[in-house]
């Protein structure tokens, strides 16, 4: 995890209003928002690594509640459109989505069907997905 994430941050775009990193008591709001505990592995990216601005793909955040890339926005939309509740909506690339359950596996959503893909954490993800984009 430690690793991926500096590689992240050294990666990471400089822009005029960069991303910020959400308190733990931002997280239990959006824990409280969208009903569901965050797993593990989403928690300790959104702490540590969701100011990461990289490549094409545009994981989910937690600071700022007006972002495009607001967690709890995102996992409603992708709820509304068919994902199944028990999963969280980590990315968004149109209407498909990476998404994680609560043993902190990724899975990708496209058209109301999982790919066979199965990424065990979202470090794997992260390495083998963010960072290759």
């Amino acid at each position: 995890m430690n690793d991926i994430i500096e590689q992240l941050q050294e990666l990471s775009e400089t822009v005029p209003v960069p991303l910020e990193l959400p308190t733990f008591e931002q997280l239990v709001e959006v824990e409280e928002q969208i009903l569901i505990g965050l797993p593990k592995d989403l928690k300790e990216y959104l702490l540590y690594g969701s100011d990461v601005i990289y490549g094409t793909l545009e994981p989910v955040t937690a600071a700022d509640p007006s972002s495009h890339t607001y967690l709890p926005e995102v996992a409603c939309y992708a709820w509304s459109i068919g994902l199944p509740r028990e999963q969280i909506a980590i990315c968004q690339i149109g209407d498909s989505f990476y998404c994680i359950d609560e043993e902190s596996q990724v899975l990708f959503w496209k058209e109301g069907r999982f790919s066979d893909k199965v990424w065990e954490s979202f470090w794997h993800w992260a390495e083998d997905v963010w960072l290759n984009r």
